[in-house]
């Protein structure tokens, strides 16, 4: 292969995933049987917490809402407004400001002329996290956890920011429910 291919190559891998900005991560608890969850329910929430985005927006936290759902009903989970279910789903999201430092140092461009170049910039943005809970409706203990974090967009159409919430949820939630050994 050609340098220049292999440079381009390396170019274009590096721009793809600088794109993905979103960043998934879950946690289970590995003595759950998730084999027995048919049915799930929306906690219902007396107080929340003034710092969840999701209780002050009631628009934003039924979209959120909607793309767990259809996820869960498509994994054949079923929904019920009353009764008793399997388990409880809990969303709530934040955004906290973040600063990044990038620093390229100097290098010496011949031992007798000194240091050549080098800088320090700063950038400042706004960092989102959705967190869905999944609680066990028995002993009301966390089952299973996913964190979806990425920079903030703002937007200007709502049908493209139902399509981004749909792509992260859907992510978030393919590793519900986990594979473990009582299964």
């Amino acid at each position: 292969m050609k340098p220049l291919n292999i440079i381009v190559s390396f170019l274009f891998i590096y721009l793809f995933t600088a794109c993905t900005t979103v960043r998934i991560v879950s946690d289970f608890d590995p003595s759950r049987d998730f084999s027995v969850y048919k049915t799930y329910r929306w906690v219902k929430v007396k107080e929340s917490n003034p710092k969840d985005i999701l209780a002050k927006d009631e628009l934003l936290r039924k979209r959120v809402q909607f793309a767990v759902d259809k996820n869960l009903q498509m994994k054949g989970f079923s929904k019920l407004e009353e009764g008793e279910p399997d388990f409880v789903v809990f969303a709530h999201a934040d955004v906290q400001g973040r600063m990044n430092v990038y620093h390229r140092g100097s290098y010496w461009y011949h031992p007798w002329w000194g240091p050549y170049g080098g800088y320090t910039s700063v950038s400042y943005y706004k960092e989102g996290t959705l967190v869905i809970d999944i609680v066990d409706n028995t002993d009301k203990e966390l089952s299973w956890r996913g964190l979806g974090s990425g920079i903030v967009r703002h937007y200007s159409d709502t049908k493209e920011l139902q399509e981004d919430i749909d792509l992260i949820v859907s992510e978030m939630l393919k590793s519900f429910p986990p594979v473990t050994e009582k299964q």
